[in-house]
């Protein structure tokens, strides 16, 4: 079976390769190589699917828990699986609770657990929620590893339009593109920055909880760290405002005054795709199929995605060849 995927962010690269491994013939349209423009470029890369039931539905959980083994069969070495640390400052301790309230998979800590999980943090917090089943990849790394991955596989890249008729199956991974013309989805804008310090070290996510902005911090190596993220409804991609820049620098400061010495190594928005449940389609138009609405889930549900697109297509392609 010939298939066209149409957009390379996570969406496409996942499903061009759940499909080659079916034994599909697929070419990539991707007309601006490089990722830079992609939403997912600008991702944290977190597998936390315990975590994201917070404010997320069940189904979150459940599509996305795997979402770590896959990553880890495919890429091997990317995954690191050192969970994940939430905590909040003493008086937003409520927000503490509340977070335990809607979640599972976590263990309580005390000062001295958290001293012993994230010395960096000594100190600075009396209890914590530890995830320890979660893990999280760099999207900076993972993105092109797979994309090579699959170019040696045999999955071509191309960046010219391709003469649809060509192929058996269209399927469309171009995410915030279509906002305009699907009815029902929408943006989400999100905004981060990477901050650099050789004073802190982490080594895993950790989550500050407030009531107006809660972030996530995600350690990088070599003093790297991606500090994210705004949720503004809005499909603005123009550069971070100032006010968001000072949250996510208050938020990171709060965690570490050695923050406050950091560099600001880079800042970047990026729009999220999302219909009005937050969850992700696989949705079915003749002989196109499109994968949309990935939200804040992007590396965490993009496997499951994928797959499901992947067996909606075979499933397609036996029932013609049994119904001619």
């Amino acid at each position: 079976m010939r298939i066209l995927v149409k957009g390379a962010g996570v969406a496409g690269l996942t499903a061009a390769h759940e499909l080659a491994a079916r034994g599909a013939e697929v070419t990539v349209v991707d007309p601006r190589p490089g990722f830079g423009h992609a939403a997912s470029w600008f991702a944290g890369g977190m597998l936390a699917p315990w975590c994201e039931r917070e404010g997320a539905e069940e189904r979150v959980l459940l599509r996305g828990r795997d979402a770590a083994d896959w990553w880890d069969a495919v890429l091997p070495g990317e995954v690191q699986r050192k969970g994940t640390l939430v905590v909040a400052p003493p008086r937003d301790a409520a927000e503490l609770r509340r977070f335990a309230s809607r979640t599972s998979g976590y263990e309580w800590l005390g000062e001295t657990e958290i001293a012993m999980l994230e010395p960096a943090l000594a100190g600075r917090f009396r209890l914590a929620l530890f995830f320890p089943s979660e893990a999280h990849l760099d999207p900076r790394r993972a993105l092109p590893a797979l994309r090579t991955k699959l170019a040696a596989a045999g999955v071509r890249f191309v960046e010219e339009a391709q003469a649809e008729d060509a192929f058996d199956r269209i399927l469309d991974c171009t995410g915030a593109a279509r906002i305009a013309d699907r009815s029902g989805l929408r943006g989400v804008r999100g905004e981060m920055l990477y901050l650099r310090s050789a004073e802190i070290e982490l080594a895993r996510p950790v989550r500050l909880l407030h009531p107006r902005i809660p972030v996530y911090i995600v350690p990088r190596g070599d003093g790297l760290f991606m500090v994210g993220a705004t949720m503004i409804e809005a499909d603005d991609e123009g550069p971070i405002t100032a006010r968001s820049l000072m949250e996510l620098l208050n938020a990171a400061y709060t965690l570490h005054p050695a923050f406050a010495e950091a560099a600001v190594a880079e800042t970047g928005t990026g729009v999220r795709p999302a219909f009005a449940d937050n969850f992700p389609r696989v949705i079915t138009a003749g002989t196109t199929i499109a994968i949309n609405g990935l939200y804040r889930h992007g590396f965490l549900l993009a496997p499951a995605m994928a797959r499901e697109a992947t067996e909606v297509m075979f499933a397609e392609q036996l029932k013609e060849r049994n119904f001619p």
